[in-house]
């Protein structure tokens, strides 16, 4: 017989907030930067893991994430369940909600694992060993694939501000810092919305607060750009940062308010 300690969900309870059109900005990065591995997978599966007290980032993956492979299907799993019991109103074609947690109860592997604003209570000596369990349950790579995805980050209330990692099933690959342009006084204020694996790492020594004090400086020599509008200081900004930093995207998603930058730049020192 199995015992209850078996089937109980791995995690902790979060405290659920959340708001419609939060997780925009980072969905829409989901889209487009993993929207072809998805369209390749026979029955690609994306997980919105924590989705929280009312459904509505699920909802709206699902929406997003169609538009770049339509045949996706979207599993929202919470470990409270009477937030699942919540959810089931809202279940149709394509989307449905199961209890559970990171060990993530789904019979295939996801192609898609997105995680956000999960971590943020746990400490940071805990985080390597989620991350683990989740690239463990992600679609492997193979001679078409990189494999899936897991999308890890945090963002504010309303999503002008996220941060975010993005890990293969071999581990951390990037880290991209996300922003509603006209409401930023300089990159650094992106420092709040740090994952837990970077936030307490943002002082002087660690590559983090070295890339966010660049960016600053690049900004503020950018300002002669602000006369053409925020979008194209950030564009600015941002070239000047691939001068020193490996910066992994380009013009279209700058102009989204975005920045991509390899995860072993910013790789907390050990």
């Amino acid at each position: 017989m199995t015992s209850r300690a078996a089937t109980r969900p791995v995690g902790s309870v979060t405290r659920g907030t959340t708001n419609p059109n939060r997780l925009r900005r980072m969905d829409r990065w989901i889209a487009a930067a993993h929207g072809a591995e998805l369209r390749r997978a026979a029955d690609p599966v994306a997980v919105d893991l924590g989705y929280g007290a009312a459904p509505w980032t699920a909802v709206e993956l699902l929406h997003r994430l169609r538009t770049a492979a339509p045949r996706t299907r979207v599993v929202g799993i919470e470990i409270e369940p009477a937030r699942v019991a919540a959810a089931q109103p809202y279940a149709r074609e394509g989307l449905a909600f199961r209890h559970g947690g990171f060990e993530v109860p789904l019979a295939a592997r996801p192609h898609l694992i997105r995680a956000a604003n999960v971590l943020r209570q746990y400490d940071e000596g805990e985080v390597a060993a989620v991350w683990q369990r989740l690239c463990a349950r992600l679609a492997p790579a193979d001679d078409r694939s990189r494999g899936g995805l897991l999308v890890e980050g945090t963002c504010d209330e309303v999503g002008r501000r996220h941060a975010w990692v993005a890990l293969g099933p071999e581990g951390p690959r990037t880290v991209t810092f996300a922003t509603r342009l006209g409401a930023l006084d300089r990159p650094s204020d992106l420092a709040e919305r740090l994952p837990k694996a970077l936030i307490h790492r943002n002082v002087p020594g660690e590559p983090v607060h070295a890339f966010l004090r660049d960016f600053d400086r690049a900004w503020a020599a950018a300002a002669p750009y602000a006369s053409y509008g925020a979008r194209q200081r950030w564009i600015r900004a941002v070239r000047d940062l691939t001068a020193d930093w490996p910066v992994t995207d380009g013009p279209p998603r700058w102009r989204q308010g975005e920045v991509t930058v390899a995860w072993r730049a910013l790789a907390p020192q050990a």
